[in-house]
């Protein structure tokens, strides 16, 4: 299948990780060669992707009149690994598994800030249920600022069994919900072999995948609207669980 990416970061960054196959680099007539458009359309003739200049409503079409910034990368499938290539990268770095999971999330903007972040930290890989949520689209790769081109993304049929197979390998499924009987983040220890659960917008997580969980954590709040954003509870776990890992990996000034 064919995809067309969208967006100065977006493109970069898929053109920098070179995991997909590209195939042409599509270019507004107006836009002049100068700054990022510029440093863009270089790396793609370095990496023999052919430029092409078309008018500007071809791309409005192609990437269904999303803020495009004048280009658009035709590649072919995002490549999603298996649990397994996960699992090697924490062991190739010697660290625990650190995964995030994500339990049928719909909105392609809270999907790739998400996996922004998770990049930010250093996640070993995230898994996403094939049916039913987002998977990556060139909307989410785009929101990801093109992040989850560099990132190890796991499709899998039944994400409750996979949560399962992971309890096999000695990871922890510690899942973010809210209620008076759930413990705050700061009082567990996240310097484990971790996958982080995030529920859907609105619904939170499915009543299996909850019940999978090996753990339960909140974010404490003290404001008067008593939820937060899915995206903006992810961010905070992933950071607090890099945070109980003494930061690793992380190159101290």
């Amino acid at each position: 299948m064919t995809e067309f990416i969208y967006g100065h970061w977006a493109i970069m960054e898929a053109l920098r990780a070179n995991r997909r196959q590209m195939e042409q680099l599509l270019v507004t007539e107006t836009v002049e060669e100068k700054g990022i458009a510029a440093e863009i359309m270089q790396t793609a003739q370095e990496k023999g992707v052919k430029v092409r200049r078309v008018p500007r409503r071809i791309i409005d079409d192609l990437a269904n009149n999303a803020n495009h910034q004048n280009m658009a990368l035709r590649t072919g499938d995002y490549p999603y690994v298996k649990v397994e290539d996960a699992l090697a990268v924490a062991q190739a770095r010697g660290e625990k598994p650190f995964l995030l999971l994500l339990d049928l999330l719909k909105d392609p903007q809270n999907v790739g800030g998400l996996l922004r972040v998770a990049d930010a930290v250093g996640i070993h890989g995230v898994i996403l249920q094939d049916r039913r949520g987002v998977g990556v689209t060139p909307a989410v790769v785009n929101a990801s600022s093109g992040a989850v081109e560099h990132l190890n993304v796991v499709q899998v049929t039944n994400l409750v069994q996979a949560m399962r197979d992971l309890k096999e390998q000695d990871v922890w499924l510690v899942g973010l919900d809210i209620g008076p009987n759930v413990p705050p983040i700061d009082k567990v220890d996240l310097n484990i072999g971790i996958g982080l659960v995030l529920g859907s917008e609105g619904e939170g997580m499915r009543r299996l995948v909850r019940d999978t969980c090996d753990l339960l954590v909140s974010l404490p709040m003290r404001g008067r609207v008593a939820s937060l954003n899915v995206a903006t509870v992810g961010a905070v776990a992933l950071y607090s669980a890099w945070q109980a890992r003494g930061w690793a990996g992380w190159a101290h000034a």
